[in-house]
C-alpha cells in the first residue's frame, strides 16, 4: 500500500465485482498514459458488494497490488472503501487508502438550532452576493433559503466528519483520500448548497479530496445519461466554480475535485465534461463499476455454447428474481419490463444476437438497455453460481480481458480525457 496516496488530476474508479480484471483495467490506464495523459486508477468496492459476492476488502487490495506489480505500473493507484458508513468502515481500514463517505441518510436530518446559528455566525460571506469564478452567475440567498440549505446539509457533513475522524484515529495519520458522497438524494445541490457543504467540511477539519454531488437527470447503471445535457453542463460548470471559490476561501486542499458517480457509459456527457474541465483547468474523478462486470458477461455470451448457456441461465434467473435484484438500485435503474426479451426468444439466440442485445452500442437496433440494466444488477446470481461462473471467467480470460481493456480505454478514458 502506498504510504502517501495521491490522485492525478484525472482519476478513474474501476469496479471489479469478482476481482479478476485488475490487470485488464490497469492496461487501459497504461494505454492512456502512452497517449500522454496520466490517470490514477482507483479500485472501488462497497460493503454491500462484498456481502453479495462473499469477498473481503483484502481481496480488492491484493488484486490491485498484484496487477501493479505484474504490469510494472509506476503511477499512483488507490483502493476505495466505497460508500462506507460509521458502522461499516472498520473492516476496510487496513486495506484501503481511499474512503468514499456515504452520508445520504443524514441529508435532511434535523440540525440542532445552535449548530445552524454558529455556522451562520462563522460564515457571514454566504449572506453576501458571491460571484462564482468562471461563470456569469452571482449567488445570493435570502436568510430563509440559506438557513434551509444549512439545515439540510449540516447533519450530513457532521456524519461525514464522524467517519473521517474514525479513519484518522484508526490509521493515526491523514494519509488517505477522502471523498464525500452527496449524490444519493432526490434533488441536485445548488451552488450555494455546495458552498455550505464545503464550508462545513472545512470547519470540521476534513481534508476533502473529492466531492460527489447530485446532478440533474438520471445516472442509471450501465447505460447512457438520461436527461437535459445542457442543464447538466450548467450545473457541472457551477459546481466547479463553487469548488474553486471554496478552495480560495476555506482550508481545503487545492486539488479538490468533483466526483461523478454511476459514471459508467455516460457517453453523451464525456465531451461536455472535458470541455468544462478545460475551461476551469480542473480535474475529475469518474466512478465506474458495473461496466467491467457487463464486459465479462458479454465476453461469455460471445464465447462458446457452454459459456453462452451460462449467461442465458443468469438472465432467466434474473427475470425470476427481478424485484429482489432491483430493490437496492431503484434510484439508479429504470427498467421497462415489457421490453425485456422473453425466455423462449433468448433460448434461440446465437452468441452474436446475445452480444448485440447486451453490448452498449446505441447504433445497433438490437441493443436493449433494459436487458443490460437487469444484467447489471444480477451479479448476485453469478456469485451464487460459484465456481461455475469463476471457472468460465478463467477459461475465457484472454477474450474477456481484451473486452474489458477496450471498453475502458476506447469508450471511457479516451473520450473523456482526449476527446475521441
Amino acid at each position: 500500500m502506498s504510504s502517501f496516496p495521491q490522485l492525478e488530476n484525472y482519476s478513474i474508479g474501476v469496479g471489479d465485482r469478482f476481482g479478476m480484471q485488475a490487470e485488464a483495467q490497469l492496461n487501459a490506464c497504461m494505454l492512456l498514459e502512452r497517449d500522454g495523459v496520466k490517470v490514477t486508477p482507483v479500485w472501488n468496492k462497497s460493503h454491500r458488494e462484498h456481502l453479495i459476492i462473499g469477498s473481503q476488502p483484502a481481496s480488492t487490495r491484493l488484486a490491485a497490488d498484484a496487477a501493479v506489480r505484474k504490469l510494472g505500473w509506476k503511477g499512483a493507484y488507490c483502493v476505495d472503501a466505497d460508500h462506507v458508513r460509521l458502522e461499516t468502515v472498520d473492516r476496510f481500514m487496513a486495506h484501503s487508502d481511499y474512503f468514499t463517505l456515504d452520508v445520504g441518510d443524514a441529508i435532511g436530518a434535523p440540525a440542532p438550532t445552535d449548530a445552524v446559528e454558529q455556522f451562520l455566525a462563522r460564515h457571514s460571506e454566504l449572506r453576501e452576493s458571491i460571484s462564482l469564478p468562471g461563470t456569469q452567475k452571482t449567488c445570493h440567498l435570502g436568510a430563509t433559503e440559506l438557513r434551509r440549505s444549512i439545515q439540510k446539509y449540516l447533519p450530513a457533513v457532521t456524519a461525514a466528519a464522524a467517519i473521517y475522524r474514525r479513519i484518522r484515529e484508526a490509521r493515526r495519520d491523514a494519509n488517505f483520500i477522502t471523498e464525500i458522497s452527496m449524490d444519493e438524494t432526490e434533488e441536485p445541490q445548488t451552488s450555494i448548497d455546495l458552498l455550505v457543504i464545503l464550508a462545513s467540511a472545512a470547519d470540521e477539519g476534513i481534508q476533502l479530496n473529492t466531492l460527489a454531488p447530485k446532478f440533474t437527470g438520471r445516472f442509471n447503471k450501465g447505460v447512457d445519461y438520461v436527461g437535459d445535457v445542457n442543464r447538466f453542463v450548467g450545473e457541472f460548470r457551477e459546481d466547479l466554480a463553487a469548488l474553486k471559490f471554496a478552495v480560495s476561501h476555506y482550508d481545503l486542499p487545492a486539488a479538490l475535485k468533483l466526483s461523478v458517480h454511476s459514471g459508467s457509459d455516460k457517453f453523451s456527457l464525456y465531451g461536455q465534461i472535458r470541455s468544462v474541465m478545460r475551461d476551469f483547468d480542473a480535474g475529475v474523478h469518474l466512478k465506474t463499476a458495473g461496466t467491467t462486470w457487463l464486459e465479462e458477461v458479454t465476453g461469455l455470451a460471445g464465447a462458446d455454447d457452454k459459456a453462452r448457456a451460462l449467461v442465458k441461465e443468469l438472465y432467466f434467473s434474473a427475470l425470476n428474481r427481478i424485484d429482489e435484484l432491483c430493490a437496492p438500485y431503484t434510484s439508479v435503474i429504470a427498467i421497462d419490463r415489457d421490453t425485456l426479451p422473453p425466455r423462449g426468444q433468448v433460448r434461440r439466440w446465437s452468441g452474436e444476437q446475445l452480444v448485440s442485445a447486451i453490448e452498449h452500442d446505441k447504433e445497433n437496433p438490437s441493443y436493449n438497455p433494459h436487458l443490460r440494466q437487469l444484467l447489471h444488477v444480477a451479479y448476485k446470481i453469478a456469485a451464487e453460481m460459484g465456481s461455475r461462473y469463476l471457472d468460465a471467467l478463467c477459461e475465457h480470460k484472454n477474450a474477456i480481458a481484451q473486452r474489458v481493456t477496450a471498453n475502458l480505454y476506447q469508450k471511457h478514458l479516451r473520450p473523456l480525457f482526449l476527446g475521441d
